[in-house]
């Protein structure tokens, strides 16, 4: 199966996010058996033998009796890091059974997906723990924390000195305890805070209307994303809606086939992604089914983010390269790679296998798809992220919120003049984390057309009349890429 931004929100939060702590999805994930091992001739018979030797030689050896799981599980989770890749790792059982809750919707954690570099880093940089997105309605993000934020330090434990298990191992866990984190978000701010674990159950799929424009946020993709996302288009004919924005932000991922299935619903036939790999079995091209739930004259805009990466990718990769629909957001995470899951036993592990291609041949792995009109939430000047450090950390909007959980207008807009006035912040700035801050209190809204730049363009671009003009002048991403290796080359 397998695998953020505001107002507030890219450097601190919008469209008001999703993610989970326990185990992180990071591509398409394919459940298989692993097949028997055969050694790449002489040298990984002897590399093999060598490992053998060491093996018992510790067994017999070592000053105090080793548990040989304890060795096994070591000398697999060093074969997997030693291939540098972030996306194939050793599964223990434990690992393989939270693998499988998460692929059927639910899971204990802090609601966060997660993710940590290995090896070296640019400029020296620790690796710390990185939070690719939160999940909505989970700890986590009522907690307020964003996609890009690093956790810095878990229960006082740096995350640069521990491995992925370790720190999944230290943030999964019974729900009801509490978990104290130190967050670092950009350059200037950090600050602690300290979330209670919680059985997570991940949404799938939220809708609403817009007017006349039928709004659906896919916000991961599980077995269930495509009956949802039939629910959505359903309300939305029955509503009379003439175009749709499908808003795949913050969507980390998810399985394969249901991302599929969502193309499925837009797209007559054709071709939706091929992956291509050095085993004939994962050099597969997938195309859509020759039906479609939507009529190939409705208008329909797509949002996407830097936290929307792999399935997500697939289905907006597709929609662009086949003239289905305009992008509109931030340039994708680049996640174009394909895992499959190997049972080992009560183990397992995850490998990357393959890459896949969209519709236009192109691949966007470490690359991102840029979108047909880039917009970005507002960044912050250095002096106003050390006034923000300090609001944050002075816990005035939170607390706010608490005590007054019925605030009125005109008692937001007093204690907004007071902040204001307090810390020298835009007035616009203050509004929205306050209400990013409400809404953590309740179930989240579906949208929240007041605050979110993108999907006010993505409404503007539909209501317009230029949706066709703008579509004949999008270009596939082959295109885009040729091009800009061409402007490389200029460049040199």
């Amino acid at each position: 199966m397998r695998e953020t931004i505001s107002p507030f929100k890219e450097k601190f939060s919008v469209p008001l996010l999703w993610i989970f702590s326990t185990v992180f999805l990071s591509g398409i994930f394919i459940f298989a058996a692993i097949p028997k091992a055969e050694a790449q001739g002489e040298d990984g018979r002897r590399y093999i033998s060598i490992i053998q030797n060491a093996f018992d030689f510790i067994q017999r050896n070592y000053v105090t009796e080793v548990d040989p799981e304890v060795l096994f599980e070591g000398a697999m989770s060093g074969l997997f890091n030693a291939l540098g890749d972030p996306y194939s790792s050793f599964l223990p059982e434990k690992e393989m059974a939270g693998l499988n809750e998460t692929t059927q919707g639910n899971f204990g954690g802090l609601g966060l997906y997660i993710s940590k570099p290995i090896g070296e880093q640019p400029g020296g940089k620790p690796p710390y723990v990185e939070v690719a997105a939160p999940i909505e309605d989970t700890p986590g993000w009522r907690a307020g924390i964003n996609p890009g934020d690093l956790i810095i330090k878990i229960n006082d434990e740096y995350t640069d000195v521990l491995t992925m298990d370790e720190v999944l191992a230290r943030l999964r866990g019974e729900p009801g305890v509490e978990i104290k984190l130190l967050i670092r978000r950009g350059e200037k701010l950090e600050f602690p805070i300290a979330i209670t674990r919680a059985i997570i159950e991940v949404p799938t799929v939220k809708y609403a209307m817009i007017g006349d424009i039928g709004y659906v946020r896919i916000i991961t993709f599980t077995p269930m994303t495509v009956d949802r996302t039939v629910e959505a288009l359903n309300h939305f004919k029955a509503q009379n809606a003439r175009s749709i924005v499908i808003d795949l932000r913050n969507n980390y991922g998810g399985l394969l086939q249901s991302a599929i299935g969502v193309c499925d619903l837009f797209l007559n036939g054709g071709l939706v992604v091929t992956t291509r790999s050095r085993m004939n079995g994962s050099n597969i091209v997938y195309h859509a089914r020759q039906a479609t739930e939507v009529p190939l004259t409705m208008p329909i805009v797509t949002l996407i983010n830097r936290g929307s990466a792999s399935a997500s990718e697939i289905v907006a990769g597709a929609l662009k390269d086949r003239g289905r629909a305009y992008l509109v957001g931030e340039k994708s995470f680049g996640k174009g790679s394909v895992q499959q899951v190997y049972n080992l036993d009560t183990v397992g592990f995850k490998l990357t296998t393959a890459h896949y291609f969209t519709p236009s041949d192109a691949s966007i792995d470490q690359i991102g798809i840029p979108p047909d009109r880039e917009v970005l939430f507002p960044e912050f000047s250095d002096a106003d992220m050390e006034l923000l450090n300090a609001l944050i950390n002075a816990n005035r909007i939170p607390a706010f919120v608490a005590e007054n959980p019925q605030a009125s207008a005109a008692e937001v807009n007093a204690f907004v003049l007071r902040l204001s006035e307090e810390y020298r912040l835009d007035i616009s700035l203050l509004r929205r984390l306050i209400r990013n801050e409400q809404n953590r209190t309740v179930i989240a809204p579906v949208y929240d057309l007041e605050y979110d730049v993108q999907l006010q363009e993505a409404v503007n671009i539909l209501r317009s009349g230029n949706y066709s003009r703008l579509m004949q002048t999008a270009k596939t991403l082959k295109a885009l890429q040729e091009e800009s290796e061409g402007e490389e080359v200029l460049a040199s």
